[in-house]
């Protein structure tokens, strides 16, 4: 089987639509990630900032590590809810 490649015309406008919703999706996620590791000190990140800041970097996989395994938690507190600033001010 043959690999073609395919240039945005070739693409069904369902396929167009779908590569803008994941490159959005992408670059909110990298935005994000990267916006979370300037703002902790580095006392809240597990490893070091600039590791995370380069794995940040790595699509869709990078900034969910981040979010999942870079971040320290308290205990009790879980990935979703300890990644805003109120969530930490409140959590001591």
């Amino acid at each position: 089987m043959t690999r073609t490649n395919k240039r945005w015309q070739d693409l069904a406008v369902w396929q167009k639509i779908a590569v803008i919703i994941l490159g959005t999706a992408q670059f909110m996620l990298l935005g994000t990630a990267l916006w979370d590791i300037r703002q902790r000190s580095p006392e809240e990140i597990n490893g070091s900032k600039e590791l995370w800041t380069v794995l940040s970097f790595i699509n869709f996989i990078g900034p969910v590590s981040y979010f999942l395994f870079g971040i320290k938690r308290q205990s009790g507190q879980t990935a979703l809810f300890c990644c805003t600033p109120k969530a930490r001010a409140g959590s001591s």
